[in-house]
């Protein structure tokens, strides 16, 4: 299995080809030039490990939550080449990427979205919640659900300094991650036929978490 996965939602674009669960290929880009030059980047990773369009099995590509951008763009790219190359494509949650490799009873997963603005969901064994919007507002409406023993920690993963001084302030003790794997590269493990299935490249839409600041006039 063959999977070639993009990432435009947290942060930097990024690309990942894995081949029967093990990533073979990755690769990311900072800036909006490289949101723009994004297929360079597959053509890149195709090139590095000999492969072409025709041999991929899947493509995968992140839903977001995430910066609406990038979001848009790698899910546009994603979309084109899974209709040219005629190959399944599988939409995977920015939360599923971050908690890539991680084994959590309970974790809070955090997308940073505009400034003071973030999407979160709050995991654990009996249910899962998200909420969007200012860091008070979201931690407000999730802290209730996570309601621990004191000498237990949260598991975050994701979150900025803000979000932690945010919680820290809560009185709640915090055991904070970094994602193990590129957006990308997590995507395309999380694509195996066994964890998540494929979709009509024309069935995959963008998960904004919250709308735009400002909309354009209608036309």
């Amino acid at each position: 299995m063959i999977v070639l996965a993009l990432d435009g939602a947290l942060g930097a674009f990024s690309a990942a080809i894995a081949r029967d669960g093990r990533i073979v290929a990755s690769g990311s880009r900072l800036g909006n030039v490289a949101l723009e030059h994004g297929l360079a980047l597959v053509d890149e990773l195709l090139a590095d490990t000999g492969l072409t369009g025709a041999q991929l099995d899947r493509l995968a590509v992140g839903e977001g939550p995430g910066g609406f951008t990038g979001l848009r763009i790698a899910i546009a790219y994603a979309k084109a080449l899974a209709t040219v190359w005629q190959r399944p494509l599988v939409p995977i949650s920015s939360f599923d990427i971050l908690e890539y490799g991680a084994s959590f009873d309970c974790a809070l997963a955090v997308v940073v979205g505009r400034p003071g603005v973030i999407s979160a969901r709050l995991r654990n064994l009996s249910q899962t919640r998200r909420a969007s919007g200012r860091i008070a507002d979201v931690l407000d409406a999730l802290l209730p659900v996570a309601r621990r023993p004191a000498d237990r920690a949260l598991n975050v993963v994701g979150a900025a300094e803000d979000v932690l001084h945010a919680l820290a302030e809560r009185g709640i003790i915090v055991r904070s991650f970094d994602p193990v794997l590129t957006p990308a590269a997590a995507a395309a493990a999380l694509a195996a036929p066994s964890r998540t299935p494929p979709a009509s490249p024309h069935a995959v839409r963008a998960d904004y978490g919250e709308l735009p600041a400002a909309k354009p006039p209608r036309s």
